[in-house]
């Protein structure tokens, strides 16, 4: 737990219901146990899309195709979604939400390992989301910092790993430990990478939102 559960319920209280096919996909996938972006999480993804206006939207991690169909009501009319996905049994479960959305024209989805397929990708993205695999993300930023374009807005989700981000690796379980390392190291790079600001969120499992600084003239 990162907020109190008092205060996430709360929040969760105050939500309206979303477009039909949203809430739809989201209670399918919450009953097949899939993970998806936590309500509060869906909330502060709406505000920042509406903010930006993003045309260009790179999503590293499809799942059911959740987060591209929510994206794909709140970015301009004009926009477009390139999403990524390697476990082939959800790929056509994405495919279909995608069709039942009536946003096969706006979301296009790669199958295939992250980082190979976004070495094929040219750039630039105004806004890309990361939801992968957490072990992956300090791999995949070379990649994405190549694909953002300047003052783009990078959001990687889940990084705080429900409060044990700030364990010690020894008081991690011994199965965990690589991806507690890895996070770590990711975070620490967002922090102090020259060409990015960082700010790090307690929302939902932790959200670190990074803005690409523009190239000194």
């Amino acid at each position: 737990m990162i907020v109190d559960d008092r205060i996430t319920t709360y929040l969760h209280s105050l939500e309206m219901p979303d477009i039909p096919v949203i809430e739809e996909i989201e209670k399918e996938a919450l009953e097949a146990y899939v993970p998806i972006i936590r309500k509060e999480t869906q909330s502060f993804l709406k505000v920042l899309l509406t903010i930006q206006k993003p045309k260009r939207i790179l999503e590293v991690g499809t799942a059911v195709g959740f987060s591209a169909v929510l994206m794909s009501h709140y970015m301009p009319k004009d926009g477009h979604i390139i999403t990524i996905e390697n476990y082939e049994k959800r790929i056509p479960v994405a495919r279909a939400n995608f069709a039942r959305a009536e946003k096969e024209d706006k979301i296009t989805l790669l199958e295939g390992d992250a980082l190979e397929v976004m070495k094929t990708l040219e750039g630039p993205y105004d806004f890309i989301f990361m939801d992968a695999a957490k072990g992956q993300y300090i791999h995949y930023m070379p990649e994405v910092l190549r694909l953002l374009a300047p003052e783009g807005v990078l959001m990687s989700d889940n990084v705080l790993q429900d409060g044990d981000i700030t364990q010690s690796r020894f008081a991690v379980e011994r199965r965990n430990r690589t991806i507690h390392s890895r996070m770590r190291e990711y975070l620490y790079e967002l922090k102090h990478h020259e060409g990015l600001q960082t700010s790090i969120l307690p929302l939902g499992d932790g959200v670190a939102l990074s803005v690409k600084k523009e190239e000194e003239k």
